[in-house]
């Protein structure tokens, strides 16, 4: 039964919170990529493509901690603390990034920002499902999860205007801005209902529920509170499902961050300049979020499964259509293309996985599913900087890439053949009457 009798709140407050925590995440998250042709080789610290890439690997275990451990917690200490707390943590870090005094401790703090950024993402994602109205789910967290790709266009033109003038310190110290939502987010976010019900606070979801003119979701018995979520993950035969989405998030997280790390890199040795180099970037940025609206509308009609799909095989083609190596404008549809494929799929992924894990577990399933995937993500610098260095520039990078996307495609065919339904009792249409 919906709640009319309270006067309601608007939800849009909670989704651009939400939008505007994950535009700091992107920007704090990708800058490192549009950075690099500043940091290789450059003063102060003159660092070499290998150990460019050793940082970028080690700032994404960083990732992989705070998905784990952040995601986890948030389904123990609630949505608005760790919302609130990551995004904290990690604009602080990158004020300490842009002065840090040697490479070693811009190496640290790089890692302490890409916790804190690992943290943010499955609570804003379980946030913003939990309150987008009943049948638009889709079309509101595609519109919420294009933050993270408009951060890396807010990354990338940063670093257009600023790299060449004034080296990589502004572009670090403007990631701190984030600093800016915290107290609006502490003050303005609610509590999510479903949190408040396994902390048998009932009145107080009763209230949000009312305020929100959210449906009323069922209270949680006692057994089920103490169940471990991680375990969760696994029961009610969902666990070849579970461990097919970290393998499909392994393999996009893969392609994701070895192109958005090293494309400008690998377009500069190819004889674009700084400036060419990271406009490449931004026109995979820009496609990333383009494609994530199209894709979320598309997604509300066909579910975001077949999404995955197109976004994977769109990576693909223009990966090994990059390979050839086209002339520079039909090089940047490409990377836009890319983006889609990369950043936009990824978006799907995140999606499809709220949606297939009831309320009490979904930040649990979403922060393991991209705590293992942090795998391919750590991978994917190290990757990058092993075909860098090995040379084959832009074609034998592309077509490198290009086979993992083929493979999330193929996997995510597979998914539907194993996926199952939950079971009532667990379902998010706990939702009474």
């Amino acid at each position: 039964m919906m709640n009319s009798n309270a006067p309601r709140k608007s939800l849009a407050g909670i989704f651009v919170l939400c939008w505007l925590g994950l535009l700091a995440d992107g920007y704090d998250l990708y800058v490192y990529g549009a950075t690099l042709p500043a940091l290789i080789g450059q003063p102060p610290f003159n660092v070499s493509p290998a150990g460019a890439g050793a940082v970028g690997s080690l700032a994404l275990v960083g990732m992989l901690l705070g998905s784990l451990i952040v995601g986890t917690l948030t389904d123990r200490l609630g949505r608005r603390r760790i919302f609130v707390g990551a995004l904290a943590l990690f604009s602080l870090a990158m004020l300490a990034c842009a002065m840090a005094p040697s490479w070693e401790l811009f190496a640290v703090f790089r890692f302490i920002a890409c916790f804190g950024v690992g943290g943010l993402l499955p609570t804003a994602v379980a946030l913003t499902n939990e309150f987008a109205p009943p049948g638009k789910k889709s079309l509101v967290l595609g519109a919420v999860l294009t933050g993270p790709a408009t951060g890396t266009v807010a990354a990338s033109l940063t670093s257009l205007t600023v790299l060449e003038s004034s080296g990589f310190r502004p572009v670090y110290a403007i990631g701190a801005a984030g600093l800016l939502i915290v107290p609006f987010a502490w003050f303005l976010l609610p509590e999510s209902p479903s949190f408040l019900r396994t902390q048998f606070r009932a009145a107080e979801a009763d209230r949000i529920e009312a305020a929100y003119g959210l449906p009323r979701t069922l209270d949680v018995p006692a057994a089920a509170v103490r169940v471990s979520p991680t375990r969760t993950l696994f029961a009610h035969g969902t666990a070849g499902t579970t461990v097919l989405l970290w393998a499909i998030t392994i393999l996009s997280l893969l392609t994701i961050f070895g192109v958005s790390t090293w494309l400008p890199q690998i377009m500069r040795t190819a004889g674009f300049g700084v400036g060419s180099s990271v406009s490449f970037l931004l026109a995979y940025s820009v496609g990333a979020v383009v494609g994530t609206v199209l894709a979320s509308v598309a997604s509300q009609k066909f579910g975001p499964r077949p999404l995955v799909v197109v976004g994977f095989v769109s990576a693909a083609a223009a990966l090994l259509l990059m390979s050839t190596n086209p002339p520079a404008a039909l090089m940047t549809v490409l990377a836009a293309v890319a983006g889609f494929g990369g950043l936009g799929t990824q978006n799907m992924i995140n999606d499809y996985i709220a949606q297939f894990y009831p309320a009490a577990t979904r930040a649990t399933g979403l922060g393991w599913a991209l705590a293992v995937g942090r795998i391919g993500a750590i991978a994917g610098p190290t990757y990058g900087a092993l075909l860098v260095s090995f040379g084959g520039g832009v074609p034998v990078a592309a077509m490198s890439f290009a086979a993992p996307a083929l493979l999330g495609a193929v996997l995510m065919l597979a998914l539907r053949a194993r996926a199952v339904r939950r079971p009532a009792l667990t379902q998010d249409a706990e939702l009474v009457g």
